[in-house]
């Protein structure tokens, strides 16, 4: 037992460092998608995301998403207190069936939540104020992101219903969470300079397409943590499971988004190619333990066609989103989220039904927060850096420094 335990816990540690090692490739997408003058606060964002997060989760976020509600408890909210002090048996196998440890469950959890607030970064990258997007970070990282996960992770209403609502890894509690804010954000902060000519939206090319390349391939790599923890042990036939449907779908995601891409615009667009893949992902982490292979293949397939469709509806919608977070994450966790009701072990009209409630569920708590917190941003201190700025660069207004100090423009 004693040998199992320490299995199972090295693994869930591994599986934490795979989750943080993600946002080097988070970073890595969105500063190789945007522009070079930009590239500082991006880093800077994303930095301040993962340090200001794992410190939230600390101080009150796993107590918040994981309160053990009481018996009769409505299952919408309670909160067990500031800090993390462990539990009797929270440092033996005694605690969540010998999977872990107290401390492991406090960190990998951690990693998840400031995802959340990355996944908006990108979105709303090269013309967002950092002060503001700073406090929706602490705001929404810190109390939206846990409140939210304690109705299905922590034991909350969506788990308590006859068909519980299933998100195995977080295509909504995640992805979802982190795209509906993205979308609000976009909306209220506008276009960037240039994008939009006449009603129609014009390619503003990021500056280094290998860096996004690397970007995606870290990201997959993060997700055997992502995915494969999230079986919250290391037994052996569900973890590899887990990691083969992840990794078909990404494979399935990214080769029909381009093929898509190409029978769409004539063109072997390697942008699309790449969100494809991070569609594909999305899109089976919320069944992923529950899915066939050939399941997975067509989840991860319909979501890299999903990726094409939805990066041209909103840019007909005007809507300037300069990494693709919306489509990938908002639009293909949806869809994976539904696809638990439709394929694999849970399929059924009821467990569809109660996906779709889950999906409106959390629709309803990240579109009116998150325009809460921008939108009183935007009438008092404002949201957007001026158009000097946005035209110069924010690395040189905002940080006084460049990412690249002896590159010059007009040097071969």
């Amino acid at each position: 037992m004693e040998g199992l335990f320490t299995a199972n816990n090295v693994w869930m540690m591994v599986c934490t460092a795979l989750v943080f090692f993600m946002h080097t490739g988070f970073a890595f997408l969105e500063i190789g998608l945007t522009r070079q003058k930009n590239t500082i606060n991006i880093l800077f964002k994303n930095i301040f995301i993962i340090t200001a997060g794992l410190l939230l989760y600390y101080i009150l976020g796993f107590n918040l998403m994981y309160p053990g509600f009481a018996e009769g408890s409505s299952g919408f909210f309670e909160f067990a207190g500031f800090g993390i002090a462990p539990p009797e048996g929270g440092m033996t196998p005694e605690y969540a069936d010998g999977g872990y440890t107290w401390w492991t469950d406090f960190l990998f959890q951690g990693m998840f939540a400031a995802t959340a607030a990355t996944i908006v970064s990108g979105a709303v990258a090269e013309r967002v104020k950092i002060g503001p997007f700073m406090i929706f970070t602490v705001i929404y990282v810190g109390i939206i992101y846990p409140l939210a996960g304690s109705w299905k992770w922590g034991g909350g209403f969506l788990d308590m219903r006859e068909t519980p609502f299933y998100d195995f890894a977080g295509s909504t509690l995640v992805h979802s969470v982190g795209g509906w804010a993205a979308l609000v954000a976009v909306y209220l902060l506008g276009s960037r300079i240039g994008k939009f000519k006449d009603g129609k939206p014009q390619a503003i090319p990021g500056h280094s397409i290998p860096l996004a390349t690397a970007g995606v391939l870290i990201l997959w790599l993060g997700w055997f943590g992502f995915n494969g923890g999230s079986v919250l042990s290391a037994d052996p036939e569900l973890t590899s499971l887990t990691l083969v449907t992840t990794c078909l779908a990404a494979a399935a995601g990214g080769v029909v988004a381009a093929l898509v891409s190409f029978l769409r615009y004539k063109n072997l667009d390697l942008t699309m190619f790449l969100n494809g893949i991070l569609g594909g992902l999305v899109g089976i982490t919320a069944g992923a333990d529950q899915m066939s292979p050939e399941n997975a293949i067509v989840i991860g397939a319909i979501a890299g066609a999903l990726i094409v469709f939805a990066v041209s509806f909103i840019d007909r919608l005007r809507l300037d989103d300069p990494v693709g977070a919306i489509a990938v994450h908002l639009i293909c966790g949806i869809w994976g989220t539904l696809a638990v009701g439709l394929f694999g072990a849970l399929a059924g009209v009821d467990q569809f039904i109660s996906q779709l409630v889950g999906v409106l569920s959390y629709a309803a708590i990240c579109i009116p927060s998150s325009f809460i917190i921008f939108f009183i941003m935007k009438k008092t201190v404002g949201i957007r850096v001026s158009e000097k700025e946005e035209l110069e660069g924010l690395d040189g207004h905002e940080h006084g420094m460049s990412a690249y100090a002896d590159f010059r423009m007009n040097e071969h």
